[in-house]
Order: C-alpha cells, then structure tokens, then sequence
C-alpha cells in the first residue's frame, strides 16, 4: 500500500539539513513521496558541504548555502554541474529564508538561526520551528513576524509539538497549565555531592535520545528545559505558573495540557523526533510514519518525580527571566553558551554553570526591550563577555 502524503509539491527549505533535525526531515520527506511529492527552494548546513551537496542533489534543492563562508569554494565544486545555486555565509542564509516557500524546516542552532528565520517569517511562510533561539533570544520580535507575515508558527521541539497536537483551539479559555515532561537526563537519582564532579562526557551521555554533545549537556543540566519554558509561555501565550515542569524518565509521555474540568491531555510516542517533524510539515493531517508504535503492555509503567531546583536551578532562572521579560531571555541564553562552552572546555565545574548565568542575568536585568533583532545580538554578546569575566575572575 502506499502510504505517501501528495500535498501538490509543497515547497520546503530546510535550515540545518546537516544537523539531526534536518537528516530526520529529509527521511520523512523521503518517506513522504520525495521529490515528486515536494519542491525544496533552499537548504542551508554548515561546515560540512560534502553532506550539505549530497543532500542538495537528493531532494532537489535549488539553493544551497553554507553558513561558513570559508567553505564556499568547496560548496561550489561539490555542486559543479548540478545547476544548483550556491551560497555562503550569514547573507546568504538570509537570503535562503527570503524565497518564497510554503513552510521552512527551521532547524539551525543557535542565535544563528534568528536571522533567515525572522526573514523566512516574514515572507508569510510557515514556520515549523526547531531553534530554540527565536523565541527564548527574541520571542516578541519573532512572534510578531509571524503576525505580520500572516503564516502559522509548527513547534517541532517534541515537548511543545506534544503540546500542540492536544491543545483544543476552541477550548483555549479553559488550558489551567501545560506539562513540560524531562527525562531528567543522566543524573535525575545523584545527589548534590555526586553531581559537583561530574564530566562533560558523563552528562552528554543521555538515557532516551541520541544528541549533540551541547544539546545532551543542556538537558544533563535542564537548560533546555528552561529554555523549553520560555519557548512555551510564547508558542502558547501562557503565564509563568501556568508552565510546570516534571521528570518523566521514560520520555513516552512528550508532555501534556491541563484543563478547567481536571482533565489531562497527554500525547504519547516513541522517543523519535520523525513524529514531531512529519505532524508539522503534514498538519493539520497525519500521515503514516516509519517510526516504532508504543507496546503498552511491554511499557508496563510509567513514572512520575517533581524536580529538584537546587539540582536543576535553571527551571527557576527560566522563572525569572519570563517575569522580567524584555531582553532576559536573550541574557539567559547568550550567558548559558558561554559557560556550557566552559564546561565542556574544562574551565568550569558544572553546578557552576547556573551561578554565572544567574548573576549575569542580575546584572543585565534593566535591559530596555528589543526594537530590532540588533538588540538581541547585542544583549547576547554581552551576556557572553559578562560570563566570560565572571569565569575568567576579571571585571
């Protein structure tokens, strides 16, 4: 039987089609029908081309840009003969997010991701968003891109899609909270004595998915479930008691909505980021998907703890920074880059990471709000010096 989904040769760019999110949705537009089934106007890696031009000629891309620019020389000959344009750095990566498509894979990480995604909003695409930096760095400027530019915002982070798929629209007057599920990471049992030496190879070693070194430590550390915080209050217009956060070790359960009736809406599935991606490009239908059904009976149980914030102090920064607003958000993360770039380097322990972010955050807590996405460079590149001199021990 064939099970392709033919949405009429939709057209989708992808931003970081090196990376996870982007080789998970080439697999699901493979799966989907491929190139008879859709058009990829851009798509955009990094530093390696080689993948970026093989990629490129499968799916039919007609611009290819790497964020590097040194590596445009090599874009190029890898693409020799294909007829398909080539681009290089931060301009072209806007320029990517600047033609016309139907919805942009939005999956570059980091604030460098802001940029082509804020064009891309602004064309009036959808955006199935996948950086969290959009909205934790410059969530008002980017939701009032996506106003304007009049597409539809597809959370594919696998905690706010949960959400998304279980939100009654029509039933928005009664959501009480939203559930943010965690696994808790490789250290949800340790103490505050074991979790003073730990390395950085101990917390990338994640127990349900397969990351990046960075992204595996930020969950080791709950950063990312602070960022995911901050996302949430912006996808869903909530306030800051209204998003709660539990560890959930099995990761079935990717979160859940509370209602005024006591009522609690879960959406539950196999560890796999394809669910997520394949709900956002196909919505608002599903289609089949190559991913392994959930055996309950196998499951057996599933397990339930509040965090621990003198473990986990970034839930409480997360805090903060939504009832701050303004540029907070911006601080917070900048901030959190530099000392989880220091970890991993050896430079600082890692229950010190939160104390830096913490006091960079107090320092920079009388920002004005951003009027344009220069302000949001700024206050991270600020936010950086600031950690740097608080870890280096200068002022």
């Amino acid at each position: 039987m064939n099970h392709s989904f033919h949405p009429d040769r939709r057209r989708i760019s992808i931003f970081g089609s090196t990376g996870s999110i982007g080789k998970s949705t080439l697999d699901v537009l493979a799966h989907l029908g491929g190139i008879n089934a859709f058009e990829v106007p851009a798509i955009t890696g990094m530093g390696n081309v080689d993948l970026l031009a093989a990629q490129a000629r499968t799916c039919g891309a007609r611009f290819a840009v790497t964020a590097n620019p040194d590596r445009y020389g090599d874009l190029k000959h890898a693409l020799s003969g294909s007829g398909i344009e080539v681009g290089a750095g931060p301009q072209a990566l806007v320029e990517a997010g600047s033609r016309p498509a139907d919805l942009i894979m939005a999956g570059i990480v980091g604030i460098a991701g802001l940029a082509p995604t804020l064009a891309a909003a602004r064309t009036g695409a959808d955006i199935a968003l996948a950086n969290k930096e959009c909205l934790v760095s410059a969530g008002d400027l980017f939701t009032a891109a996506i106003a304007a530019g009049g597409g539809k915002l597809l959370p594919v982070d696998s905690e706010h899609n949960a959400i998304f798929q279980v939100l009654e629209t029509d039933q928005r007057h009664a959501v009480e909270r939203i559930i943010l599920t965690a696994s808790g990471g490789p250290f949800r049992t340790f103490t505050r004595a074991q979790m003073e030496d730990v390395t950085p190879q101990t917390a990338a070693a994640h127990p349900n998915w397969s990351m990046g070194v960075k992204i595996s430590i930020d969950s080791a550390s709950m950063f990312n479930k602070a960022l995911e915080m901050i996302e949430a209050r912006h996808l869903f217009d909530m306030q800051p008691h209204e998003i709660e956060v539990i560890i959930h070790p099995q990761s079935v359960i990717h979160s859940m909505v509370g209602y005024s009736d006591g009522s609690i809406l879960a959406q539950l599935g196999a560890p796999d980021m394809r669910t997520a991606i394949g709900y956002a490009i196909t919505h608002p239908r599903r289609a089949n998907l190559p991913v392994r059904r959930l055996d309950l009976a196998a499951l057996a149980r599933l397990d339930f703890m509040a965090p621990d914030e003198t473990l986990f102090p970034a839930l409480r920064l997360a805090r903060v920074a939504m009832q701050r607003g303004g540029l907070q958000g911006a601080v917070l993360n900048g901030a959190k880059e530099a000392v989880l770039e220091a970890f991993i380097a050896g430079r600082i322990r890692f229950l010190a990471m939160a104390d830096v972010v913490e006091s960079v955050m107090d320092a920079m807590a009388g920002l004005a709000p951003a009027y344009a996405i220069e302000d949001v460079f700024a206050a991270d590149r600020e936010a950086r010096r600031r950690a740097t001199e608080l870890m280096d021990g200068t002022r």
